[in-house]
């Protein structure tokens, strides 16, 4: 039980440090923070993510020499989803007291496309994630990019503006 404990509070402490990397992408001002100072929090955020699933999900070498290279493709295809993310939040956030209902109603509808595309995403990569794991731990997988996935969106949902 212990393993587990400490498998969980490593997990929460690399989570962690992984949604205060978030933060600072979107606390920027509307203006592009330099370029070297957001490859260092996408680096980061990289970093965390890959040491939190290497721990959690226990693979052979075997699996690990097929699964990292996947798992490479798959979260650049996702920064992208994560891009175009940032960029919706700091919108409406920048705009929230003055969006137009033409604007309102197209950054809904790009809200919803980018969870589309998120969904299509995971869907188009299931086949690649199981013809180099056992189904156990691409389930496994899945889940824990479903807890990522939480702790950057509760971290975004963080900077949109609820009232004025």
């Amino acid at each position: 039980m212990h393993t587990n404990r400490r498998s969980l509070l490593l997990a929460v402490a690399l989570m962690t440090a992984l949604a205060a990397s978030i933060v600072p992408a979107l606390s920027q001002s509307s203006q592009s923070p330099p370029a070297d100072n957001m490859d260092i929090v996408r680096q980061q955020i990289k970093a965390d993510k890959k040491a939190f699933v290497a721990k959690n999900m226990q693979l052979t070498q075997a699996e690990a020499n097929q699964f990292w290279p996947v798992y490479d493709a798959f979260q650049t295809e996702l920064g992208a989803l994560g891009d175009r993310t940032v960029r919706l939040v700091r919108e409406y956030r920048d705009n929230y007291q003055n969006l137009s209902d033409a604007t309102a109603k197209q950054l809904t509808e790009d809200y919803l496309a980018i969870e589309r595309d998120r969904v299509a995403l995971l869907q188009s990569y299931l086949p690649k994630f199981r013809s180099v794991l056992p189904e156990k731990k691409v389930a496994r997988y899945y889940q824990l990019e479903n807890k990522a996935s939480a702790i950057i969106n509760y971290n975004a949902a963080r900077q949109i503006p609820l009232a004025k």
